[in-house]
């Protein structure tokens, strides 16, 4: 199948797609996300007070360095395997085989750093299991701009947004109702594994002709990763948006539990986050997909990343100057209504900026470094704003500017509506 000149595999996508084949997407795209939260969220702290009793580090410190560790494994994997899924002729196309080895990949992974017996195996196994779930990871994001037109990319991106949402409450819950690690485990696994078989088993991939894929070189494939802001303005806008959004965001979230307990005087600051993280789930939630189609029935998405930035700096500039449990709570749902909006409209505008189709995987791998590196970069920037700076009115107002600047220069883009 051919459109024009181009294979459909490279063809900017035309026909809409149903709502079984977003479904089924959605869902193996919260089946990941299981896999990676069920741990992040339970699993791995437990195993950390399990392990860390003669290791001489605390449990704190041995899961911090172990999910760091993942962390960086992520950050590199992303892309990588989405150059990979983007050079790939299978016959069962570029991108399924990589949703079924990932997906496989990580359920075994996930096996094995159940029987982690020490620090090292803890973290070979978590590292295995960041390596290989985003190898499908990279194929699912990729699926989008392959077969979603631009048109409804919006409503899709709502959909996908949902279900990470639902995939990480998800992943928690069978990690805590599983009854141990090893249970946990087995059961994230599981899920893992059977989320992603109703998209491939059901849809069939676009396949890559052999004669369309670049000739291979170490240097020109390592090359590849670079996306110069020069040559592609509108990327590196859009990549510096949601990196300054995202930022803004992982600044208001690393010390939450410490500014309920130091400045707000909350009586139960474990359970106040647990709330606040509820109600900025309800009400994400409430708007992550109606944003998106909103957006889609505009043809624009500009506003929409404007205002969702701009409403998330004024809530977080409200916990700098509104320090009371009302003000939190307040806060929380209004950061949900504006990070929504944004999770579902900035996907699409990302999808819409990408500069080749041969590449789609890899791009948006490397756009995601966005969503990753705020979270290595907000401690670096936090710890001293806090300790030498001013407090928490000076860190959430800080926060605050990066959210405005973000906001700001979507203006910036001048591909997109």
């Amino acid at each position: 199948m051919t459109t024009g000149r181009l294979p459909a595999a490279l063809a900017e996508p035309a026909e809409p797609v149903g709502r079984g084949w977003t479904a089924a997407l959605s869902l193996a795209n919260g089946a990941i996300w299981v896999g990676w939260f069920g741990p992040l969220q339970i699993l791995l702290a437990s195993q950390a007070k399990d392990l860390a009793p003669g290791t001489g580090m605390s449990k704190e410190t041995l899961l911090a360095w172990v999910t760091g560790t993942g962390a960086v494994v992520s950050l590199l994997a992303n892309p990588l395997f989405g150059a990979l899924s983007d050079r790939t002729t299978a016959r069962a196309g570029r991108r399924t085989p990589w949703i079924v080895s990932g997906a496989a990949g990580g359920a075994l992974a996930l096996l094995l750093l159940a029987g982690a017996d020490g620090p090292w195996s803890m973290a070979l196994g978590w590292c295995l299991v960041q390596f290989t779930l985003n190898a499908a990871f990279a194929a699912v994001t990729a699926a989008v701009p392959d077969r979603v037109p631009r048109r409804q990319r919006g409503s899709v991106g709502g959909w996908l947004g949902a279900a990470q949402i639902l995939g990480v409450v998800g992943g928690t819950g069978l990690a805590t109702a599983a009854g141990g690690v090893r249970a946990g485990y087995a059961a994230c696994a599981a899920c893992t594994l059977a989320g992603v078989l109703p998209y491939v088993v059901r849809y069939r991939d676009l396949r890559l002709p052999r004669g369309n894929r670049p000739p291979w070189s170490w240097r020109g494939f390592l090359a590849s990763f670079w996306l110069s802001p020069r040559r592609h303005p509108d990327l590196g806008w859009a990549w510096l948006t949601r990196f300054l959004i995202n930022l803004s965001n992982s600044l208001v979230l690393l010390y939450l539990l410490y500014y309920l307990r130091d400045r707000v005087h909350y009586p139960d600051p474990g359970r106040g986050v647990l709330i606040l993280t509820a109600v900025n789930g309800v009400t994400l939630l409430a708007t992550v997909v109606i944003g998106g189609v909103w957006s889609d029935r505009l043809g624009r998405r500009k506003p929409f990343v404007v205002w969702s930035g701009a409403l998330m700096a004024l809530a977080t500039a409200a916990l700098s100057g509104w320090q009371t449990w009302p003000g939190a709570v307040a806060a929380a749902a209004v950061l949900g209504v504006g990070f929504g909006v944004f999770t579902s409209v900035d996907f699409a505008l990302m999808t819409d900026v990408l500069p080749h189709a041969l590449d789609r995987a890899k791009d948006l791998g490397v756009i995601n470094v966005a969503n990753a590196l705020p979270q290595a970069a907000a401690p670096a920037l936090a710890a001293p704003l806090v300790a030498y700076a001013g407090g928490y009115r000076v860190l959430y107002l800080v926060a605050a500017g990066f959210g405005v600047a973000g906001a700001v220069l979507v203006g910036r883009i001048r591909g997109v509506d």
